[in-house]
């Protein structure tokens, strides 16, 4: 392309009913949206003054202030209700159910008979726990953000026979962009000119690069390699391969933001029985004897089932295993994404990345003879030297002897040609060298999965090369104590079948789903998730629908981009496989753990209800049993912090030892 002109310039709700602010808009233009902190979280804000308010209320009290007392728990009640009560209400006008209108009759069931203090402790409570969900659910929204910056800012683009840099949201179908190497392609289109090979790991998880050439489609967000193109575009940016990803990210986030938790489901029931439990008593109470006895043994009844037990267990038991999780290098985000691990048992992998290391290695060399394996590698390594392709790191680890390489040209879309010691070299593909008697160990290194290269010496093959992406050491491991756990495994990936069968059967992986864009690993979770509750587990942006879709998103957090981690609800934050089994494994026992809280609770309040009703029990009493509850279900619940011992994750040496140590 030289000697051309410069171009010139041209509402969701949560369990409760709590608003949650939409996802950032998608397309072409710029998004910010400012990282939200924990103490930027309103329900936070307000459970924390309404805590303020309850402690200096019993300051007073114990000063014998008790005007300064009663004002002090009226105000952290009205402050702490105010996160969950207006929204409990809209729920309710709406015929939804939750614990959050439970809490509301229970406080204002305690401030009918007098006791401001333990309704406002209930709001105080309640109110940090809807914090911290809302806190949980903004955090994952920031994970579009670097969906969008795969887009370059500018596109250049062919109109009227000049070269104008224009804003990709200003592409139209049909335009024709100049796509230079290194360049990313800011929308989906078709190749007109130029031979090229593109990284698309990005959207297609495809481990090695791809050629193109003249009629082939490409897609946003891929990186150029070396040969310049030009692409007819064939979808806006509002419409192309990355837009369609943010769309299923969007989708599935605001159908995660709207699932019930574990209380919440074991609530909906409870709700309506009370309800109806009370109007019954006060009716045939008023029919039976004084009403004035049966209203107060109605509203005791309602503050005996309002779920203080209930609404504490699941929070305390998830911030303890999440504690011990984080320790341990899993971030794990929010009870919910713990209590939904703890039911997974489905697992489905990513191939690249995530099974492999996304490090291409040389696997195996095959020799013309009177040729050995040290010799054809110096060959390729010479030409390799001067090759910025990624097959070429992977040659140059392999071997120690560099020689010098002199008037080395790229073919683009076919390999390198240079001189080497005064002979003429080739390097390249099995389609632009013909591999002579090579031939079967060539289909047989395609076979297994790998990229085959000839090396060419003065027009006669000498020798073909084997690279490819090979499994982590620990996954074999790992798969093999997931099926012994009772686990399905699937891998997914973009990979052409050939080398996801190998890979798979390597890794011990009956389920092998090969040839799959983005939108394609989603529908693929999708239909897992029918046979069972199903994780994702992924590393990059073209997992992050799929990361999205599953019941639980797993990320490879060392290696893998912000989107995955941001979408997911766990990230591992090392590389080794082996914290995967650990994860499942105590996200099982916390759930275990979140069951006996809830059984405990329910247990509690099925016994104080008729007690109540019978005028056994008193408000007094009511209450202190329920303090001494929340007390037992909070001890229980930190047991799920001290996690069992984590197997020893030895030092994992690099996925592929130097071929150069054997040869």
């Amino acid at each position: 392309m030289s000697g051309q002109e410069t171009p010139q310039r041209e509402v969701l709700v949560d369990a409760c009913g709590c608003e949650i602010a939409p996802p950032p808009p998608t397309g072409g233009g710029e998004v910010e949206e400012p990282v939200t902190r924990l103490w930027q979280v309103r329900e936070v804000q307000l459970g924390l003054l309404s805590g303020a308010f309850l402690g200096a209320g019993f300051l007073a009290g114990l000063a014998g202030w008790a005007i300064a007392e009663l004002v002090l728990a009226a105000a952290a009640l009205l402050v702490g209700g105010s996160t969950f009560v207006p929204g409990a209400l809209r729920r309710l006008a709406r015929g939804k159910l939750g614990v959050g209108l439970l809490m509301t009759i229970g406080a204002v069931g305690a401030t009918l008979l007098g006791q401001v203090e333990e309704a406002a402790a209930l709001a105080f409570l309640f109110s940090l726990s809807e914090g911290l969900e809302e806190y949980s659910l903004a955090r994952t929204r920031h994970g579009l953000r670097a969906l969008l910056d795969l887009v370059p800012k500018e596109a250049t683009v062919l109109r009227g026979g000049r070269e104008l840099l224009v804003d990709p949201g200003q592409l139209v179908i049909g335009d024709v962009m100049v796509v230079r190497p290194g360049e990313r392609l800011a929308t989906d289109g078709r190749v007109r000119t130029g031979r090229s090979s593109l990284d698309t790991s990005a959207i297609t998880g495809e481990s090695m690069p791809v050629e193109t050439g003249p009629g082939q489609d490409v897609f946003a967000g891929s990186i150029n390699g070396t040969g310049a193109l030009e692409v007819e575009v064939t979808s806006t940016a509002q419409d192309n391969s990355l837009a369609r990803i943010v769309h299923v990210v969007e989708a599935e986030q605001s159908r995660r933001g709207a699932t019930q938790r574990l209380a919440d489901r074991v609530a909906g029931p409870l709700v309506p029985g009370i309800l109806v439990a009370a109007v019954l008593t006060v009716l045939l109470g008023a029919l039976l004897g004084d009403p004035s006895v049966w209203v107060h043994r109605a509203l005791v009844m309602v503050v005996a089932a309002s779920p203080c037990a209930l609404a504490i267990s699941v929070p305390v038991t998830a911030v303890a295993s999440i504690g011990a999780a984080s320790r341990r290098g899993i971030l794990v985000k929010g009870g919910a994404a713990m209590e939904a691990l703890g039911r997974v048992r489905t697992v489905a992998l990513d191939k690249t990345g995530t099974l492999t290391r996304n490090r291409p290695a040389v696997i195996d060399v095959a020799t013309a003879p009177g040729h050995d394996q040290g010799q054809v590698l110096a060959w390729a390594a010479a030409l390799e030297a001067r090759s910025e392709h990624p097959l070429a790191a992977a040659i140059l680890a392999a071997t120690d002897q560099v020689p010098a390489a002199q008037d080395v040209e790229a073919v683009v879309g076919a390999g390198l040609v240079g001189t080497v010691d005064g002979a003429r070299v080739r390097l390249g593909r099995p389609t632009w060298i013909e591999p002579g008697h090579l031939s079967s160990a060539v289909t047989g290194m395609q076979q297994a999965g790998a990229t085959a290269v000839v090396v060419e010496v003065d027009g006669h093959p000498v020798g073909a090369i084997a690279v490819r992406d090979e499994l982590r050491p620990e996954a074999t491991e790992v798969i093999s104590r997931f099926r012994d756990h009772g686990y399905t495994v699937a891998m997914l990936t973009g990979d052409n079948q050939v080398t996801a069968a190998a890979l798979g059967e390597q890794a011990g992986i009956e389920q092998v789903h090969a040839d799959l864009r983005p939108e394609d690993k989603s529908t693929v979770v999708t239909g897992l998730r029918a046979h069972g509750p199903t994780a994702m587990v992924g590393d990059g942006v073209n997992d992050a629908p799929a990361l999205a879709t599953a019941d639980v998103g797993v990320a490879m957090g060392a290696m893998g981009t912000d989107v995955a981690i941001e979408t997911a609800d766990v990230a591992l934050m090392g590389d080794d496989l082996r914290l995967l089994p650990f994860a499942f494994d105590h996200a099982r026992r916390t759930r275990a753990i979140m069951l006996q809280n809830v059984v405990l609770s329910l247990a509690l309040i099925a016994v104080l209800i008729p007690l109540a009703l019978f005028g056994v029990l008193g408000l007094a009493a009511v209450v202190l049993i329920h303090e001494l509850a929340e007390v037992l279900v909070i001890a229980n619940g930190v047991r799920a912090g001290r996690a069992r011992h984590l197997p020893h994750l030895d030092k994992v040496h690099d996925h592929a030892r130097p071929l150069k140590a054997r040869v």
